[in-house]
């Protein structure tokens, strides 16, 4: 059976969820394109500020199936390559998409999965979970934006001992060196996403979407063109009627009503 991406909401949070238990929320191809079209969708729907992944059950996602892989060893290498395309273009529609996107993370994040949660904004964890880059496990090397996430945030060192020894990680661990934002008890790592994305939710969707695009471009641009882009998404924002509600809100001592 086929795995699936189901699509729930509560407020204006959208909830998605891996659901494949027959082989432990594993990825392929059709969850690829169900995620970049919820998220097409999600974008252009006003009433959707913010979105939650989570996995079915007691576990995130156990990354790649593996008996999908040995069947493609089979095909040509253009086979596989459609299907890592197919989950880059989730991978970058998450990155790019200008509403915060919150990782609700129970029990085990490994390979593609680690990567998929690495890619959303805000990670939520629960305390007994477990993640890993078990990429070298199986002789394989990382997809999904896996080493770039890593190289990024972390010193090269302890970004090559995850990647190559492929190790478990815990929870705690990953929210002191600053991958996970939120530690949660075991079983109760979506409902303090969606605590998240309610506070999350009440913020002007324009600033946050701005916020992130300042938080992409960052890495990639001089402190010359971080300040020129800072100065345009700053004037626009104040011009924008939220920078009106927010300022005037804030001098009346009264809670802001954001559109």
């Amino acid at each position: 059976m086929a795995g699936a991406l189901k699509s729930t909401s509560e407020g204006s949070t959208l909830i998605l969820t891996l659901s494949n238990p027959e082989f432990k929320n594993a990825l392929g191809p059709e969850i690829y394109a169900a995620g970049v079209e919820a998220l097409n969708a999600a974008e252009n729907n006003s009433e959707i500020r913010s979105v939650v992944i989570t996995g079915e059950g007691a576990l995130f996602c156990a990354g790649g199936n593996l008996q999908r892989l040995q069947s493609n060893r089979r095909e040509a290498p253009e086979v596989q390559a459609q299907s890592i395309d197919g989950l880059h273009n989730w991978i970058d529609s998450i990155r790019t998409f200008p509403k915060p996107v919150i990782a609700a993370v129970e029990g085990a994040a490994a390979g593609a999965g680690f990567s998929l949660a690495l890619a959303c904004d805000f990670v939520v964890a629960a305390s007994n979970a477990v993640f890993a880059m078990s990429y070298s496990t199986v002789a394989l090397s990382p997809d999904g934006g896996g080493s770039w996430s890593l190289a990024r945030a972390l010193p090269r060192a302890l970004a090559s001992e995850l990647l190559m020894c492929g190790e478990r990680i815990s929870a705690q661990r990953l929210h002191e060196l600053g991958l996970v934002n939120r530690v949660s008890a075991a079983g109760d790592a979506l409902t303090q996403a969606l605590q998240l994305a309610d506070q999350l939710n009440a913020r002007a969707p324009n600033a946050l979407a701005s916020i992130k695009e300042l938080i992409n471009d960052a890495p990639v641009s001089t402190l010359s063109q971080q300040l020129a882009s800072e100065r345009d998404h700053f004037v626009r924002n104040l011009h924008h009627g939220n920078g009106g509600e927010g300022i005037s809100a804030f001098l009346e001592k009264r809670t802001p009503r954001y559109r």
